[in-house]
């Protein structure tokens, strides 16, 4: 039970097909990228929110120290500071700098706002002055440093800065200001729509449109390749597979038609094998067959008679499996209806019961000699077993279903309508001898080249009134158009 529900969740988080994994694996290296960049992303968001309270911050203490170089004495140095001073900008004198320690923060985001501010005042002030950032953060709207939190929960951020300034002749200034944002806001909660929307949404949304047809197009000979391959099941003579494309594919196509050509070459010499046993044969029991009537029991004589000819229709019977199934041909368009009203007049010649109903919307592709084999091998087991073979022909446009229907008994084990189609299997009669008169193998023939045209071959006990009336062998070929 458990099983079966971790499955589809497996399925949908890593698919069945190449195809979907290599989407999803360049997806999630996508997103996984974009989540540890996505700081740098901040960082910067957080310098350019900082940057407009630094400048303003800058040019304000830019003024001080231009009031101060003017001041005539130091009593009027100290009435500027008292008089500028408030809750958010307070200044006063220091006797020295304290010395830079080494555990002083130096992040991006300070030297930046430090290189920032110092800019400011040197324009402002025409004159390089030493400027010291020691701290400057974020704040939210409550004045608490929140880092980049500040930026989604906060309309108007205020910065926080810490300086000390060298006033050229005068002394060090200890500089502490909390600057705003100049009347600017931003919505809360409008920074992470606009991140998520635009750096992950939408290309996202690109990578996996560019991830779709890039991998469509390179797994392209991948699916001709098989194509290829459930061609070679149904023609081992098909074209061989083009060797272009990039090494990986040449290389495969070349395995590939080195295969082929290695399965031909192997069907190739079991055929000239049988043939070979099979003329081989012919004397040996032509001489067993002359001194066979040389006995003097004509009894022996009979019984040596027939198991004679059961070696010999043994014989041909397998080299007739090897070369029925066989394709040598090219797949072409076939006239269905013709073949059968063929199959049909030969049959009504030959004084047996035959008719056909039905017919193809359009010609069908396959193995016509093959195609006929099977067919006749299913027509001539009707007429033997139930006295008349008619056929059923329905074409739907994507399947055509070939019925040949017979009058005898059927088949009322279930088990073995599947067997029948064994090689040299036959049914064993009442009496237990074995019905008809062949080897076993034309049901063996026509299903090989049902298969060999990607259709099926299928046996149903007809049933009328509550028991048997005959048996249906039915022959599904899909269009190949």
């Amino acid at each position: 039970m458990l099983t079966r529900l971790i499955a589809p969740v497996r399925r949908l988080f890593w698919p069945d097909t190449l195809f979907g994994r290599l989407v999803l694996i360049l997806a999630a290296g996508l997103f996984a990228g974009q989540l540890l960049t996505s700081t740098i992303w901040f960082d910067t968001h957080d310098n350019r929110t900082l940057e407009i309270p630094a400048r303003l911050f800058a040019s304000r203490l830019a003024d001080t120290v231009r009031l101060l170089q003017h001041a005539p004495d130091a009593a009027t140095r100290d009435t500027i500071l008292d008089e500028l001073s408030d809750a958010r900008y307070t200044l006063r004198w220091m006797v020295s700098p304290p010395p830079a320690s080494p555990d002083t923060p130096h992040s991006l985001t300070l030297r930046a706002t430090s290189g920032l501010i110092s800019g400011v005042i040197e324009k402002r002030l025409a004159e390089p002055v030493d400027v010291r950032l020691l701290d400057a953060q974020l704040r939210d709207d409550s004045g608490r440093h929140r880092g980049i939190l500040s930026l989604f929960d906060s309309r108007m951020p205020t910065g926080n800065f810490h300086v000390l300034l060298n006033v050229p002749g005068q002394g060090w200034l200890d500089v502490h200001s909390a600057e705003g944002q100049a009347g600017m806001h931003s919505e809360r909660g409008e920074l992470v729509f606009d991140y998520l929307l635009r750096i992950y949404l939408l290309r996202f949304a690109a990578v996996c449109a560019i991830a779709f047809v890039a991998v469509r197009f390179a797994l392209a000979p991948l699916r001709q390749l098989t194509r290829a391959a459930e061609a070679l099941g149904r023609n081992i003579h098909r074209a061989p597979l083009p060797e272009t494309g990039p090494q990986e594919v040449r290389s495969a196509a070349q395995s590939f038609n080195a295969m082929q050509q290695q399965l031909i070459d192997n069907f190739t010499e079991r055929s000239r094998f049988l043939a070979a046993v099979s003329h081989d044969l012919r004397s040996p029991l032509t001489r067993l067959r002359l001194r066979a009537e040389m006995l003097p029991d004509a009894s022996w004589r009979e019984r040596l008679r027939g198991d004679l000819d059961d070696m010999e229709a043994m014989v041909r019977a397998t080299l007739d499996v090897v070369q029925g199934v066989e394709i040598t041909e090219a797949r072409q368009k076939i006239d269905l209806d013709s073949m059968l009203e063929g199959l049909v007049e030969d049959a009504r010649e030959a004084g047996h019961e035959a008719s056909v109903t039905g017919n193809t919307r359009a010609p069908v592709k396959g193995f016509a000699r093959n195609l006929k084999r099977c067919l006749q091998n299913l027509v001539d087991n009707a007429i033997h077993y139930g006295g008349a073979a008619h056929i059923t022909v329905r074409d739907d446009g994507s399947l055509v279903r070939v019925s040949v229907s017979d009058n005898g008994p059927g088949i009322a084990d279930a088990a073995l309508l599947e067997r029948v189609f064994e090689p040299y299997f036959r049914i064993a009669s009442a009496s237990g001898a074995q019905t008809g008169s062949g080897t076993g193998l034309g049901l063996t023939i026509a299903r090989s080249v049902a298969a060999a045209h990607g259709g099926t071959l299928t046996l149903v006990n007809r049933v009328e009134n509550g028991r048997i009336a005959g048996l249906d062998a039915e022959l599904v070929l899909p269009r190949d158009d």
